[in-house]
């Protein structure tokens, strides 16, 4: 019986054992995957479908704001208007107030009226007992809905044992203090009211009232841009108050109070917007079938699509474990005959595919070992330069930025010289940066690019920086890593203000007797403070400096090697010195020749 399941066992050939292993392995992960990535696409649905609606949300609330700000200008023309203000205060005599009536208040104010960019109705009360009231009686009707005039104006009398007037904030916060309410018959006919104080402005120290103004817009005007068809059929937006009562709402089932915990029962998704000005909630509101409709879709989709996958692997799983258990065979022929010390054994494959590169790997192992260490040379070559690139790529991405920011100032402001300088020092500054693609650069350019930066900077600074330079001609006859002095020159400019003016000094000088080229950027600035770099002896310890230091200081030593690089010698309040020391490389003549400049 053991013979028999023996050699029942021994019949099952390596491929179908590699068959049935692959299929083993490769369905539990579809299924896991297929899970997973359901699971990711629906809540990438679900947060697509908030960020949009909250796009949307931001968008409606930018308009309503803009309003607002409109309705606000609109009480900024009175509140700070001088004449106006002080011909409110002025009593002398009835043909005076009667001038002030005619040739003042009411052009003023028909003025403002006009200027808005929707209907509103405009109320003043006075404290001026002088200046008569002038106002239409509305009945039943509402005073926007009228073809008369759209401004009012009371004595205070009317206005003083008003409930709403009695809750307005006591203190004034000169040219902030305003509110926006819903008062009187307002919400019975869809208004808001903007209030505002109207105070004396000869003063700022404790502002006197001297009059009160309200205005009045349609709730429907205000809130235009509040439309659910925005967000989608089937979905509803609230405005909610502080309360949590319903003040305007757009789609949905008409409710005085909104109910949020019902509706996150229900699974629906709910999206807040708060309008500061007012202290209310714009709220969206989609319900759960509209959001799992699309949930669904995906959910049928993923699993077809693993259900193909695993019956696609299962007749792939039969033809490659053929394939492969075959050429395993050989191959593993050949390691039992390594092992056992034959080495002249030899096995080849046609074609070339990984078996081929295995069999003609185990047939010239011992020829090709120098060929592999070449190659491991040449992959560290590649390694490094590409970490060169990689350092390169990093210095000072945000001063383009900056820098555009700037001529975009420039040009609004039309400084169109200092604009041109910019444009012009900003394009030497990045060809000479760029250099064809070349990390070597000599010592001249990375000069002139030094100065390029400068000449952008004073732009900005003016008399506020001064550079200077000192260098020996020979210098330019060697070459340098692009980009070594530019974010030393920026560290000052960011981090070195001592007050109003900075000094900085660049030097470049050949040390013969060491055979290195010594560049120093010295400023007057602040210094490190304590802590930062330890002090002068253990310059070459940039582990505490910024990021910019180390980014150049590692440049230099992948290049150069470990013996080159920044040192740094500060002291807090007196200033700082950048020693960058790299070795003589004369520069060569460009388009691929030989020659050395002298």
């Amino acid at each position: 019986m053991a013979g028999k399941f023996e050699r029942i066992r021994v019949k099952i050939p390596f491929g179908y054992k590699l068959m049935i292993s692959y299929c083993v392995f490769i369905i539990i992960p579809v299924l896991l995957v297929g899970q997973i990535a359901n699971q990711v696409f629906v809540k990438s649905t679900r947060e697509q479908t908030y960020n949009n609606i909250q796009g949307t949300l931001h968008q409606m609330s930018e308009n309503i704001s803009y309003k607002m700000e409109d309705m606000i200008r609109i009480s900024d023309m009175l509140y700070f208007d001088t004449t106006f203000n002080s011909r409110l205060r002025y009593t002398e005599s009835a043909w005076v107030s009667y001038d002030t009536t005619i040739n003042v208040l009411i052009p003023k104010l028909e003025t403002a009226v006009s200027t808005a960019n929707r209907r509103i109705w405009l109320s003043i009360y006075l404290r001026n007992d002088d200046l008569r009231e002038i106002y239409d009686s509305y009945a039943y009707s509402d005073p926007l809905d009228s073809n008369k005039r759209l401004f009012d104006i009371y004595q205070y009398e009317r206005l003083e044992n008003r409930t709403w007037y009695k809750l307005y904030p006591k203190e004034e916060n000169y040219g902030v203090t305003l509110q926006w309410k819903q008062i009187e018959d307002d919400a019975s006919n869809g208004r808001i009211s903007l209030l505002r104080r109207l105070v004396d402005i000869s003063t700022t120290i404790k502002p006197q009232e001297i009059g009160f103004m309200r205005i009045n817009v349609s709730m429907t005007d205000l809130f235009e841009s509040m439309d659910y068809n925005k967000i989608g059929d089937g979905t509803a937006l609230y405005l909610s108050d502080s309360q949590g009562r319903v003040v305007l709402s757009s789609g949905g089932k008409q409710t005085n109070v909104f109910r949020e915990k019902e509706l996150r029962k229900n699974g629906d998704l709910l999206i807040r917007k708060p309008i500061p000005q007012l202290g209310w909630d714009l709220i969206a509101v989609v319900p759960a079938q509209i959001v799992e409709k699309d949930t669904v879709k995906i959910r049928n989709l993923t699993y077809l699509i693993c259900l193909i996958c695993i019956g696609i692997f299962f007749v792939v799983s039969i033809v490659v474990s053929r394939y492969f258990s075959r050429r395993v065979s050989k191959i593993v022929s050949v390691l039992d005959s390594f092992q056992e010390g034959e080495f002249h054994k030899r096995v080849s494959f046609k074609g070339n595919d990984e078996f081929t590169h295995i069999s003609s790997a185990l047939n010239d192992m011992g020829s090709n070992i120098g060929k592999l260490i070449n190659e491991v040379y040449l992959a560290d070559l590649q390694k490094k330069e590409a970490e060169l690139e990689s350092l390169h790529a990093q210095i000072n991405p945000h001063f383009l930025y900056n820098t555009l920011s700037s001529i975009s100032r420039l040009a609004r402001f039309g400084m169109l010289d200092k604009l041109q300088r910019m444009v012009m020092d900003l394009a030497k500054f990045y060809r000479l940066s760029l250099n064809d693609g070349r990390n070597i650069i000599s010592v001249k350019n990375e000069l002139e690019q030094a100065q390029a930066y400068v000449d952008i900077q004073k732009i900005k600074y003016d008399e506020r920086m001064q550079v200077t330079y000192d260098y020996a001609p020979e210098v330019v006859r060697y070459e340098t890593v692009k980009l070594i002095l530019q974010p030393f020159i920026e560290n000052v400019l960011e981090h070195a203000w001592t007050g109003e003016y900075i000094h900085i000094r660049i030097t470049a000088t050949v040390l013969e007797v060491e055979d290195v080229l010594e560049f120093k950027i010295i400023d007057n600035g602040v210094g490190f403070p304590p802590g930062r770099v330890l002090d002068n002896t253990a310059g070459q310890d940039l582990t505490n400096a910024g990021y910019g230091i180390r980014n150049v200081d590692q440049r230099i030593k992948l290049h150069y090697g470990n013996e080159y690089g920044v040192t740094l010698f500060s002291r807090a309040g007196i200033g700082t010195t950048v020693r960058i020391v790299i070795p003589l490389v004369k520069r060569k003549v460009a388009e691929g020749r030989n020659k050395t400049l002298l």
